[in-house]
Order: C-alpha cells, then structure tokens, then sequence
C-alpha cells in the first residue's frame, strides 16, 4: 500500500481514524484569486497528517499543485503563503486602501469597495509576480504573436514558480503530479503528467493560460491555453487512472453550481461564471458508479464461465475489466460571501486572499472532524462522495 497508512490523527482534540487507500489524491479547480482557499484546504490536510500522493489541477490548481509538489514535506504550507503572500502583495501606491477600514469613524462594510479595488487594480497594474499589463496594448500592437494576442505578459509567473519550486523535487515521482491544458490548433484537452514526463514551468503556465488576458505557452512545438475552457477539474483523470487503486480523493472546487437566482446584471455576470467553471462532479461520480454496476454484472457472468475457456486472451481481458476498487471523494466547495461579485476571481487583494484561506482551513477541519469522511467505502457501494462541509453550513 502507498498513501495514507493506518493511524491516528489529532484534530481539535478529536481522534480521527484515517484508513487504508492505495492512493490518496487532491484534485484542485481553476478559480483565479479563489485559490487561496485551496491552500487553506491543504493547510488542514497537512496540519492532520494527510500527504497527498497525487496532485491533479487546472489553472490556479495547477500553480498550487507546483508549489506543493515543489516544497520539501516540512515547508509546503510556507511555501504556498509565500506564494499567496507574493501575488497578492500592494504596489506602494495602493497599500493606503486596505488600511482604510480600520481608519473609518463609524462602523460601515468596506469589503465590497476594497475587492472592487482589488480587482481594478489587477486589470491595471498587473499583480506582483504573476503578471504585467503589456504596453502598447495588443489592439495597438504593430507585431504578430503574444504581443498581439494577450493584454498581460506573464514573465513574471515564471520568475516566481523558478524561485519557489524545486523541479528536480517535483519531477522526482515522490508526489504524481498532473495538470490539464488544452491545445489551441486542435481544440483538445491535453494532461501533462509526471508519470509521463518531466514537469517544467511551462507546463503549468499554460494550464493557467486563459485568453484572451494571458498568452498562449509553446511546448515542443504546439500551443497551449487554461485547461478550464474545456473541463475546470481533473478529477476525471484520477477516476480513470489504471491501473485501478483504491482511492481517497479531495476534491476542491471554486465555483459552485448550486446558486440563487440573479438579480441584476452584474449578478447575472456571477452567476454564469459559477455554471460555467462549475464542476460536473455528479455526471461524473454517476459515469463512475454505472461502470461498478458493470463491474459486478461482469463478475457474476465470469463465474458462469467454464474453466477451460478462462484462458482464453478475450475472456482474460474480460476478467481484468471486472477489477473493483474503492473511491471516497471528500468535496470541499468555496461558499462565495455576500459581498463578492463577477470580479472574484481576479480579486487578489491581500485581505480577500486570507479570507480565502481561513475558510479553507476551516471548511476541511470541520470536514475531518466527522468520521464519515475518510471511511472506506464498502463493497457493494464502490464510489461515495461526502459534502460534510455544506451539511454543516446549512
């Protein structure tokens, strides 16, 4: 067995009892500045003694999983608040406004007006050590090529990824590591995995490569956009890995497609970012229990087999095909405030940053704190899923 082993784990003065699983995965959406929470989500997982032996992700996901692969086992979570820390960090020229509130003579929310800022700010200036706006802009460009088809230059993400994250680490099959983009000529999503490959840099920029904002990154050849415009999660790829292990997998999603009916056009703009890079989790989870169900029919005709014929080449490929595994995934959803709108993903102000990854710690302690969540699945259920954070919410 690889992954979890059979311990204890402290958590809030609560015993947890975590189980046997041949793999344990954390499966991160694309979100932008939402990815904070994500952190937030690893911080509890590390603080509760759970190590990840494959991280799957898309965009920010995937900048998440780098910097987690990338960090000795002691220095994940630092590395990752250095991350946050770095891209969400105040030109000189703005750290006034998140002072204000504090400075305010009466009691009134300046978090709307401050993630306004935050968010216009990026459209502006960029953000420290991810990207930069590009002057002239592409409209006025008089050259072909990333200069005319993106507002940003993303050098700056480069830089930071090469100063925080050991690829020799990364690439060392200590953690599997697989992150989605989609080829521009082709339309087709596309997995980079260290199973397969060596992991560098551009690899991971360009599964955050949305456009038009970010350019499309070369890799041998061909180019590449964020994996999020086809598919916002990898969980698919974890599901359909084979060889078939049993597996606990932390799904941590940054869009919710559940949500209220929108009131006004800006809500309108929110709302439809939430369905759009909203994951299917339930089609997918319902594919997954549909081939269990084929599993089991297959096995009680197996049996119907005579002995002589069980070596025949189709009958044995039959045979491999009724192989069952176990699956938990454990889904973690960001539960957006009140006072965020259209521009949440790209809000990265500092205070929203670390609202971000409170309720990510949050949302996985109370999480870890039931003891339905790291069960393993029995026999004849095959795939759960548990929603523990939301059932506490409500």
């Amino acid at each position: 067995m690889i992954g979890l082993k059979q311990k204890q784990t402290r958590l809030h003065s609560e015993t947890v009892e975590i189980s046997h699983y041949d793999e344990v995965a954390l499966v991160l959406q694309g979100g932008g500045a939402l990815g904070a929470y994500q952190a937030g989500v690893y911080e509890g997982l590390h603080e509760a003694g759970i190590r990840p032996t494959w991280l799957a992700g898309i965009s920010i996901g995937a900048l998440n999983a780098a910097i987690i692969a990338g960090s000795s086992e002691s220095n994940r979570v630092e590395s990752l608040r250095e991350f946050w820390e770095t891209i969400c960090s105040l030109p000189v020229d703005w750290s006034a406004t998140e002072a204000l509130p504090g400075h305010m003579p009466f009691a009134f929310d300046m978090r709307p007006a401050l993630n306004n800022a935050a968010a216009m700010r990026a459209l502006l200036v960029g953000q420290n050590g991810f990207f930069k706006p590009r002057f002239p802009p592409p409209f006025l460009s008089v050259f072909s090529g990333d200069t005319a088809t993106s507002f940003y230059d993303t050098s700056p993400l480069r830089e930071t990824l090469e100063r925080l994250v050991d690829f020799d680490r990364l690439n060392s099959g200590e953690t599997r590591v697989s992150v989605a983009a989609v080829n521009v000529r082709s339309g087709n999503l596309v997995y980079f995995d260290t199973a397969e490959r060596q992991l560098r840099p551009e690899h991971f920029m360009a599964s955050g490569a949305l456009p038009p904002g970010f350019p499309a990154v070369e890799i041998d050849g061909e180019y590449y956009w964020d994996g999020g415009m086809v598919s916002n999660t990898p969980l698919s790829r974890v599901l359909n890995s084979e060889p078939r292990r049993d597996t606990l997998t932390f799904q941590v999603d940054l869009w919710s497609a559940k949500g209220r009916l929108p009131y006004d056009l800006m809500d309108v703009a929110s709302r439809q970012k939430d369905i759009q890079y909203s994951s299917r989790t339930r089609a997918i989870t319902n594919h997954a229990l549909q081939m269990q169900k084929m599993r089991k029919a297959l096995q009680r005709l197996m049996a119907e087999v005579p002995e002589e014929a069980r070596n025949h080449p189709e009958i044995k490929t039959i045979a491999d095909l009724t192989w069952e595994r176990a699956c938990n995934i454990v889904h973690l959803i960001y539960q957006s405030k009140a006072f965020e709108g259209h521009s949440k993903d790209y809000e990265f102000g500092p205070e929203a940053m670390r609202e971000h990854w409170q309720s990510g710690l949050e949302d996985i302690r109370r999480t870890l704190e039931d003891p339905r969540s790291l069960k393993r699945p029995d026999p004849d259920q095959g795939i759960v899923t548990h929603d523990i954070h939301r059932e506490k919410h409500s």
